[in-house]
This record gives structure tokens, C-alpha cells and sequence, in this order.
């Protein structure tokens, strides 16, 4: 059976399983289960090494690197015989222990086998590199097949969620976490074209022949690149960052043909358009306009009307925008980035900005379709309520620039909603639904030597998926165990990050209030400032 399967897998087969020779090989290379060991080493984190002797309670071992090292007996974890190496399912070695774990990921990335269960999980290493693993022959391979007869792979993952939602009538979800950069949205893609492959409809095809819209399955796909276009960025940690999280609904009618799609987005990091980190970019839309393949753009003229970027027009065409939705998104655009060039200057012997020349000011104004001096009249003496009334406040030039960030955050913002609420109504098909299976792509666990209020953000929403997932595994699965009468004794596996969660997100009506309810307490303050802020953080929690 195995043998049929590396078949059916063609060109992608070496890079999801080893070959006979090489198995073989590793399963007769020398091995003494009393001295094989593993041992923490400074650089490495952990190396192969052979014990040498014991004393005391310390061991003495021959490392791989050719250093002796003496460490203490708890230090030391046992190797797995050599017909465990390079397994495609952790929960079946022997020892199963961090080292252990991480020798078998590395063991199996060096020869590009990036899949690798781990009991009901699947962990991919990103191989910052294009493998042969996803075209439609290997789609194939995994239809319809169980998860211990074919190599891991995500399709795998992706078939065992839609055979159970098929067969428990079920909705089903699939949950793609992990560090930034690990390569979440790449493998969220995979799932979705997983499904789009497997439960196409075939007449539809016939249908967007005469259409200018694509197939729904097409539609699906599609979506990816658009929203990529305006919601990821280059980042110190990855070339094609997702900076806001979304979750993907594929919905399947009753024979589990596809029925329609739907997206959520959440925690689109909108400081991103007017500020970046050191070596960090923009989203991508800003440089795709500033490509130069349509120089016309660049100018904010009626050109930009009929000449978007080539980039993702494809992706917008098939999901059905207009030509005017399209202008629209572009305008807007470009509106944002002339924001970045208006200057304002200080009238003598007054608090009070004037604009410094008006050229950028009009092209922006052209482009959201606005008149030029009102828009200029907003920022330099913008209307507030007061009361029941609305009266006219003075702005010095730092407050001027403070409104145009405030302006270009929340015109990209609104944008990229409706962009997502547009895409939305493109994949309603309006066709009966049945169940759907759910993808959460969201943004990834990320630290650098400056964190802003977004990393807080990101960051959170990790350590919240985490509890969950440690409540689900651990916690209501020992439960579980004592419902069906197993002897067991209660692990505490120390994860329980509750305590964390609640410092950030405790509502007003808590006391202490968290750290979210003073920052938003806070922001209601005219005088408040950083260190107010700071104050009452202390007054709460200290």
C-alpha cells in the first residue's frame, strides 16, 4: 500500500518520504541504548553525545561535536533506536522528550520533509523555499485517504476535516498557529486550495465562460492575493507578513460540493500606513502602485481612473469588481500615500497651522473626491462637538500632522473593510448551506527590540488561543478521563495562562480594571498622557 501511494504521489513523493535505501540504512547504523544520549549544549540547544561515565551524580559524555562535557544526571535524555528516526509521528517515539522532538524536526527538514504529526497535530517546518508538494496529483493522492496511509501533509489534515464533517454532520475547523514567519498563511492557502480542488462544482465552469466573474473556486482562492495586497507587509521577521488575522468559513451544501465562503478579518495593524519599524515596509499596494509599470498613477490624473497596477487585477476581476470599484480602491490609495506630502507651516505670531503650498493637498483631495479647500479647512480648524453645538478649534502644525495620521489610518481602515464586506458578497452565492469548515489564519507570536501597542495586540490574541488549546487538550481531556473511570492523577502541565489574560483584558466593571480598560479610560482624557497612563497601571496593579 505504501509502495502505491509514493506512486500515486509522482515527483512530490521524495520530498514527503524517504526512499527504501535510505530507511533501511538509518535502521542498521550502530546504536547502544545504555550510552546514546542527548545532552544541552550552549549554541545548539541540544546535541547527540555518548555517555562516557558517571560520578556523583554527574555524567561525563562524548558529544557529536567532539567536546567532552560533564553535566548533571537530570540533564541527560535518552536517544530513540535508529527505526524511529526521521518518524512521521512523534506520539509513537519511544522517549518522547523536547530534544527528541526537536532531532526528528531537524533530521527531517534536512532532507525537505516538512510535515511532521505529532498526535492529532501537524507541525511544518517553512523551508523559505518552493517544494513540488501541492499540485493536483498529489491532491489526489490524498483523497479520501486516512491519515496513517499516506506521508503527512496538510492535505491530509485538510481531507480528515472534510470526510468527518461528512460523516459526524459537523462543522468542522482548522486552527494554523505559530510564530510569524512560520508559514501560517502559506499553509492556510494550501487548505483552501484543498477544498476548492476536491469539491468544485463542475458545471460552473461552463458557466464563467461567459462570464467575466471566475468560478467560486476560483473566487476562493482569489480572495488570498487581494486581501495580501493591502493587509501584509515585509517585516524583520518575514517577506509576506500577514498584519491582520482572518477567518476563512468554506461552506459545503449537502453532498459536500462547495456552496459559498465567507471572511472575517480582525486587528488590521492600521499604524502600519503611516509608521514602520527600521528595515520594516509598507503594505505591499503602496509599492505595487510605486512599481512604475503605470507611471500615470503616480500623477493622481484622470488616468488613474482606468489604469490600475497590473498586480492583482486578475484577483479583482475574477472576484467580480468593477471597473469603478477598482478605481475606487486605487484613489483611495493613492489619496494616502499624497497625505504623506502635504506640509503645513505655523502662522506668525499665532498657534495656528496654514497649509505650506497646496499641490498634494489637491491631488489628494482629487482622488477621494473632495474639494481641496475643505479639506484643508478640516485640518487646520476642524469642527468639534461641544455640548449640543459644534464650534471651530485652532490646530498647531503637530496637530495638523497627528490628524493627517489619524485621516490615513482611518480612510486605509474602512477601505480595507469594505473591501473584505465587497469580497464577502462575490463568494455568496446564495446556493444552500450545509456545513461549513473554518480556517483561523491570524497574525503570529512576535517580539522586537521595540514593541508597539500592535505586538501587545497580536501577542494577546496568541496567549488566548494558547489557553484555549491547553484547556481543550489538557485540562477537559484528564477530565474526561476520570468521567470514563480511568485511574488517573491530575497533571498540571504549569500553562494555565489565565492570570496573564486577565491583567491585559479585565472589563471596567472588574477591579482591578486591566490594562486595556485603563488604556481606553485613559484615551477619554483630554490631559492624559503617557505617563498618566503609566500612573494608573501602577495604582492598579502594583
Amino acid at each position: 500500500m505504501g509502495d502505491a501511494v509514493l506512486a500515486a504521489l509522482g515527483a512530490a513523493a521524495p520530498f514527503l518520504r524517504p526512499g527504501e535505501r535510505e530507511r533501511l540504512a538509518s535502521q542498521t547504523r550502530p546504536f547502544d541504548p545504555r550510552s546514546e544520549c542527548f545532552v544541552p549544549h550552549p549554541r545548539e540547544e541540544f546535541v547527540r553525545g555518548r555517555v562516557m561515565g558517571r560520578q556523583g551524580g554527574e555524567v561525563t559524555v562524548q558529544t557529536e561535536l567532539g567536546e567532552t562535557m560533564t553535566v548533571k544526571e537530570a540533564d541527560i535524555h535518552q536517544q530513540n533506536p535508529p527505526k524511529f528516526d526521521k518518524i512521521e509521528d512523534m506520539a509513537m517515539l519511544t522517549f518522547l522528550h523536547e530534544p527528541a522532538v526537536l532531532y526528528n524536526l531537524k533530521e527531517r527538514y534536512a532532507s525537505w520533509l516538512i510535515y511532521t504529526y505529532s498526535g492529532l497535530f501537524c507541525v511544518t517546518v517553512n523551508p523559505y523555499k518552493w517544494l513540488p508538494v501541492y499540485n493536483a496529483e498529489v491532491v489526489a493522492a490524498y483523497r479520501g485517504k486516512k491519515r496513517s496511509e499516506a506521508p503527512p501533509h496538510i492535505f491530509s489534515i485538510s481531507d480528515n476535516a472534510y470526510q468527518n464533517m461528512l460523516t459526524d454532520r459537523e462543522n468542522q475547523s482548522i486552527l494554523i498557529t505559530g510564530e510569524s514567519g512560520a508559514g501560517k498563511t502559506v499553509n492556510t492557502k494550501r487548505v483552501i486550495q484543498y477544498f476548492a480542488s476536491i469539491a468544485a462544482i463542475g458545471d460552473r465552469k461552463k458557466e464563467a465562460t461567459n462570464s467575466s466573474k471566475g468560478t467560486l473556486e476560483d473566487q476562493i482562492i482569489q480572495a488570498n492575493p487581494a486581501l495580501e495586497a493591502f493587509g501584509n507587509a515585509k517585516t524583520l521577521r518575514n517577506d509576506n507578513s500577514s498584519r491582520f488575522g482572518k477567518f476563512i468559513r468554506i461552506h459545503f451544501g449537502a453532498t459536500g460540493k462547495l456552496a459559498s465562503a465567507d471572511i472575517e478579518t480582525y486587528l488590521l495593524e492600521k499604524s502600519r500606513v503611516i509608521f514602520q519599524l527600521k528595515a520594516e515596509r509598507n503594505y505591499h499596494i503602496f509599492y505595487q502602485i510605486l512599481s512604475n509599470k503605470k507611471p500615470e498613477l503616480l500623477v493622481g490624473g484622470k488616468a488613474l481612473s482606468h489604469l490600475p497596477p497590473p498586480a492583482h487585477q486578475s484577483a479583482f476581476d475574477v472576484l467580480g469588481f468593477t471597473a469603478e470599484e477598482k478605481a475606487g480602491v486605487y484613489k483611495l490609495t493613492g489619496a494616502i500615500m499624497h497625505f504623506g506630502n502635504m506640509k503645513f507651516k505655523q502662522k506668525q505670531r499665532e498657534e495656528q497651522a496654514e497649509p505650506d503650498g497646496t499641490e498634494d493637498a489637491d491631488k489628494s483631495a482629487y482622488l477621494m473626491g473632495l474639494n481641496s479647500a475643505d479639506l484643508l479647512k478640516g485640518l487646520c480648524h476642524p469642527r468639534v462637538k461641544v455640548g449640543n453645538e459644534y464650534v471651530t478649534k485652532g490646530q498647531n502644525v503637530q496637530q495638523v500632522y497627528y490628524s493627517i495620521g489619524a485621516l490615513a489610518k482611518a480612510v486605509y481602515e474602512k477601505m480595507f473593510n469594505w473591501m473584505v464586506v465587497r469580497i464577502n458578497n462575490s463568494l455568496d452565492t446564495k446556493q444552500p448551506r450545509q456545513y461549513f469548515i473554518g480556517v483561523l489564519d491570524i497574525a503570529g507570536f512576535e517580539i522586537f527590540d521595540f514593541n508597539s501597542f500592535e505586538q501587545l495586540c497580536i501577542n494577546f490574541t496568541n496567549e488566548k488561543l494558547q489557553q484555549f488549546f491547553n484547556h481543550h487538550m489538557f485540562v477537559l481531556e484528564q477530565e474526561e478521563y476520570k468521567k470514563e473511570g480511568i485511574e488517573w492523577e491530575f497533571i498540571d502541565f504549569g500553562m494555565d495562562l489565565q492570570a496573564c489574560i486577565d491583567l491585559i483584558e479585565k472589563v471596567f466593571s472588574s477591579q482591578p480594571m486591566g490594562i486595556m480598560s485603563i488604556l481606553e479610560e485613559e484615551c477619554m482624557f483630554p490631559k492624559a498622557s503617557d505617563m498618566t497612563f503609566k500612573a494608573k497601571l501602577f495604582d492598579n496593579h502594583l
